[in-house]
């Protein structure tokens, strides 16, 4: 991941580029979301066209249906404001790969290329460009100890972790647990897990076992799929550990309303 240069100054208008696991499996943490950055006090856009950013297309070696996929979104944010996506691996699939994708189209190529500069996964929007400080946020409710995931290519291309700790570690009333397993993969890999169900499922029950080994109840995680695969495979074996969104943890824990 490159260092990047963010805005002096914070925009007033934003679009939401929402995923569709968000969409259509945890929708709550997409309205959290948006409710984070209105009560920052931008206007959030969301182009009700967008759909999926082409990652599982892209990472099963099938760049002509990822190319697919993302040209039909390139013209979908044409105002100049910031794209916020509440999912790192999807923010880093538009901002490194698309650009790819696209490389040595003339046309689409320049529109892939502009658009990858606005595209912020949530929470580092929210702490390098809207600079939100929730130090000072009555807690949402009783003093808690979780667990944070970053999934692979968010910690690798978009440095999601960093942006996480440092958000979930201003919070008050919030402990943040480190595990012994937290930088391995859960497993999902979108369609890895569809293809290698034993190697992923022997993975996803050691991310579950590592986390209640901490002795914490509740896993916090930006991107949806891990969400999915690691809070389904705790339910399935019984383990005591339940999954939350990091949009929906922070409105929660800063008490929702301003």
């Amino acid at each position: 991941m490159k260092d990047r240069q963010y805005p002096t100054a914070a925009p007033t208008q934003v679009y939401l580029f929402a995923t569709c696991l968000v969409d259509l499996f945890v929708p709550q943490a997409g309205l959290d979301a948006v409710r984070l950055l209105e009560r920052e006090g931008l206007t959030v856009h969301f182009p009700r066209a967008q759909s999926c950013c082409g990652q599982p297309a892209y990472s099963s070696g099938n760049p002509d249906q990822a190319r697919d996929v993302a040209r039909a979104q390139l013209d979908l944010f044409s105002e100049p404001w910031p794209v916020i996506v509440p999912s790192g691996s999807c923010a880093g699939m538009m901002r490194h790969h698309w650009p790819q994708l696209f490389a040595d189209d003339p046309v689409a190529g320049p529109k892939a290329r502009a658009l990858a500069e606005r595209i912020y996964e949530l929470t580092e929007f929210l702490l390098h460009v809207l600079k939100a400080d929730f130090s000072q946020a009555l807690p949402g409710g009783q003093a808690e100890r979780i667990v944070l995931h970053t999934s692979c290519g968010a910690r690798r291309e978009m440095g999601t972790r960093a942006h996480g700790v440092a958000m979930v570690d201003a919070l008050p009333g919030v402990t943040r647990v480190e595990h012994e397993r937290e930088s391995e993969c859960c497993g999902f890999g979108g369609t890895f897990s569809l293809k290698h169900p034993d190697i992923s499922g022997a993975m996803v029950r050691d991310k579950v076992a590592s986390a209640c080994a901490t002795g914490c109840n509740r896993l916090v995680s930006a991107d949806c799929g891990c969400l999915l695969n690691i809070g389904h495979t705790a339910a399935h074996d019984g383990a005591p550990l339940e999954v939350e969104h990091l949009a929906s943890f922070l409105w929660r824990r800063t008490g929702g309303a301003a």
